[in-house]
């Protein structure tokens, strides 16, 4: 009996040093993923003078809100806010209708070369040709008269991660009961009405998540906007607006109000992730363990 506490108390000792391991390494890594935002979200408030000199304080020595109200009119926000809204829903919303009709069709259809196309389309998940396909890009949308508007912006934001949302649903999908969709078509469904009536509501938990991670690609999208709204101010997003806040200083660059601008430009994603959170774990853990 001794023995047998001696060792229970062994290795309740080292689940403990195990746990305890385990606690401190993911607290490092929470903390090298929060600190940028805090350093942005304490810098917003500093002077410029008091960023550019450096120093181990994160705090600052004087709280200056006027540097939210400059970043607001100096980026003209009110406009650049709607645009980004406009890019961030409308990626999701394409990035939602087609990769949950092409991940059903996936599931649940049989077609000649449905395996090549289907892989293809997981390899392109690895490939990612860059800025080389920019130019090609916007003298496409220059010949189709959609260089003028956000939409050309839309369409190649939410074409770039479909391969990995079709994965997503196509996983999630798998893990649906197909005697769900056998049932629905002896009562007269249609192969879309099955996937509008039966399939859509349980694919929630996978949607929220392809919702959460399309509108968080088009939110943060810079480059594609730069290029598209050079000659168009007034179709900047959030993004290109924060950045052209660093030359709104005289001659040098306004750190403080860069700042102040990136900190207004976080908080609608965050919003975002607090209302889909809990449907966008569930959805990523389905997908990724049943599918």
């Amino acid at each position: 009996m001794a023995k047998e506490r001696t060792g229970h108390s062994v290795e309740s000792k080292k689940t403990k040093v195990i746990n305890a391991g385990i606690f401190l390494l993911l607290a490092i890594l929470a903390l090298f993923t929060v600190y940028p935002v805090i350093y942005i979200a304490f810098g917003s408030f500093k002077t410029n003078g008091e960023l550019v000199g450096g120093g181990l304080n994160l705090i600052p020595k004087k709280f200056i809100a006027d540097n939210y109200v400059q970043a607001w009119k100096m980026g003209n926000f009110s406009r650049y806010t709607v645009n980004s809204l406009i890019i961030g829903f409308g990626v999701m919303g394409v990035s939602l209708f087609v990769s949950s009709m092409a991940g059903y069709v996936f599931s649940r259809k049989e077609f000649r070369l449905k395996s090549l196309i289907y892989n293809a389309m997981v390899m392109f998940m690895f490939i990612n040709v860059g800025s080389a396909s920019l130019r090609p890009l916007f003298e496409l949308a220059v010949k189709l008269h959609m260089n003028k508007s956000l939409m050309a912006i839309i369409l190649i934001s939410a074409g770039s991660g479909q391969a990995t949302y079709v994965f997503l649903i196509h996983g999630f999908m798998n893990s649906i009961p197909k005697e769900l969709d056998e049932a629905a078509k002896m009562d007269g469904c249609s192969f879309f009405g099955i996937y509008s009536r039966v399939i859509l509501p349980v694919l929630k938990p996978a949607l929220a998540s392809v919702a959460l991670l399309s509108f968080r690609g088009g939110w943060n999208e810079y480059i594609l906007p730069l290029i598209f709204t050079m000659t168009n101010e007034k179709l900047r997003p959030l993004t290109v607006g924060v950045v052209a806040l660093q030359n709104a200083g005289d001659g040098a660059a306004a750190w403080n109000i860069l700042f102040a601008g990136s900190a207004i430009a976080i908080v609608p994603i965050i919003i975002v992730y607090i209302i889909a959170s809990k449907q966008f774990m569930g959805g990523m853990t389905a997908g990724a363990v049943k599918g």
